[in-house]
């Protein structure tokens, strides 16, 4: 079969909080073995919140893989059983205390394709009202709003 690899077998090889890792033995298209190292992940959620006034909002946070607070926007895990939709909402309202009227999917990504599972359903909120934030209690970060014109 063109364009796909059978597997043979899979052995679990890290089971973590967030992600479990296998080692799969496949068949390639011409027959011969080959190992794959799969990052398995359940997935997650963005969202793009436009202000009323032509902004984006951001959220920076400390990332330890890079040692440093970087600039995202809004996102988060998927939970076991949770909706992406739902998820979405749920991000947005703890890290910015947004709420959106218009909220619109867009998307979803493959953000590293070659050996994580995860996907990325990305979502467009607009027409924002705001209330207070509800971070998760290791959940440390700062708002910021950047213009797009």
């Amino acid at each position: 079969m063109h364009l796909k690899e059978e597997t043979l077998s899979s052995e679990s090889i890290y089971k973590g909080k967030i992600f479990e890792v296998t080692k799969d033995t496949v068949t390639l298209e011409n027959g011969k073995e080959a190992l794959r190292e799969v990052v398995h992940h359940s997935g997650g959620v963005c969202v793009v919140p436009i202000t009323d006034d032509g902004c984006i909002l951001f959220v920076r946070q400390y990332r330890y893989p890079f040692k440093e607070a970087i600039l995202e926007i809004p996102a988060g895990k998927i939970n076991p059983g949770e909706d992406h939709y739902e998820c979405g909402l749920r991000e947005l309202l703890e890290e910015t205390g947004a709420v959106p009227d218009e909220y619109k999917f867009i998307g979803t990504a493959y953000p590293t394709p070659a050996y994580v599972t995860e996907k990325i359903h990305m979502y467009l909120a607009k027409g924002l009202t705001f209330s207070e934030q509800h971070l998760d209690e290791d959940e440390f970060l700062e708002v910021e709003k950047i213009g797009i014109n």
